[in-house]
C-alpha cells in the first residue's frame, strides 16, 4: 500500500486548474490517512467560539464538533490526493474523524493511566499500535477489530471485571478524531504514539495490552 502525493490509480490524467486549487494541506493530511495508512476517513463537525457551537448548525447538538457531518461520504482507505481532493473540497476546514470498527477498534482511559501504561508497555516489548490523545484528557489505544465486544469476556478471564475502572472500548459506530484536528473545540488531537508501516493495517490484539492497562488504570485510581 503505497501513498504518493499527486498520485492516482490507473492513467487518470490530471485535470489542471480546478484540482490542483484543490490540493490543499488538509486535503494532503486526509491522503496520509487513507493512502498511507489504510484508514476510512470522514469529514467532521467542528465547535468554535465560548460556546462551542457547532458547525453542524444544530442548536441542540449532542457532541459539539465531535461528530460527522450530515451525509458526509466516506474516503476509503487506499483513496489517492486526487481521489481525497474531489471529496474534501466540498467540505473545506472540516476535521478529520476516522471510523472506528472497521480497520481498528479503540481501548479508552485516561491520559495520565495512558501513559504510564505505553511506557510498560513499551519497556515489556509488546506489540504496539498507534496511540493517540484527546485535548479533554483521554488516552485511546488503537487495537484490532472486535475488541469492544470482546471487552467484557476479556476482562472477566483477566479478573477485572468487578474492578471499578475508568477503561472502555470504542467499536463500530464510534469516530476518532484524526491529529492534529480540534477535538471539540478544545484543542488539537495528538499522537502518543504515531502510526507506522508495520502496525497500521494490523494493530495487536486487545488481550495482549488489557491487562497492564487494566492494571494502570487501577493503581493510578488508588
Amino acid at each position: 500500500m503505497g501513498f504518493t502525493i499527486g498520485g492516482s490509480r490507473g492513467t487518470k490524467e490530471f485535470r489542471s486548474g480546478v484540482r490542483r486549487r484543490g490540493r490543499t494541506s488538509e486535503c494532503t493530511t486526509v491522503a496520509e490517512y487513507t493512502g498511507l495508512w489504510g484508514w476510512d476517513a470522514v469529514p467532521g463537525a467542528r465547535a468554535a467560539g465560548p460556546g462551542r457551537d457547532c458547525s453542524c448548525g444544530h442548536t441542540n447538538c449532542g457532541a459539539p464538533g465531535a461528530h460527522p457531518l450530515d451525509f458526509a461520504p466516506t474516503v476509503p482507505g487506499g483513496a489517492t490526493l486526487d481521489e481525497v481532493s474531489e471529496i474534501w473540497g466540498e467540505y473545506p476546514g472540516a476535521a478529520v474523524l476516522l471510523p472506528v470498527g472497521r480497520s481498528f477498534d479503540v481501548i479508552e482511559v485516561s491520559a495520565e493511566a495512558g501513559r504510564r501504561a505505553l511506557v510498560r508497555l513499551e519497556r515489556m516489548g509488546l506489540p504496539l499500535g498507534p496511540v493517540t490523545a484527546t485535548p479533554d484528557g483521554r488516552a485511546q489505544f488503537f487495537v484490532a477489530p472486535g475488541a469492544a465486544d470482546e471487552l467484557p469476556e476479556l476482562l472477566y478471564r483477566m479478573g477485572w471485571d468487578d474492578a471499578d475502572l475508568d477503561l472502555r472500548a470504542l467499536g463500530r459506530g464510534a469516530f476518532l478524531t484524526a491529529p492534529p484536528c480540534d477535538h471539540a473545540g478544545l484543542g488539537p488531537a495528538t499522537w502518543l504514539r504515531g502510526p507506522a508501516l508495520d502496525s497500521a493495517g494490523g494493530p495487536p490484539q486487545a488481550r495482549l495490552l488489557l491487562g497492564t492497562l487494566a492494571y494502570t488504570c487501577h493503581r493510578f485510581r488508588r
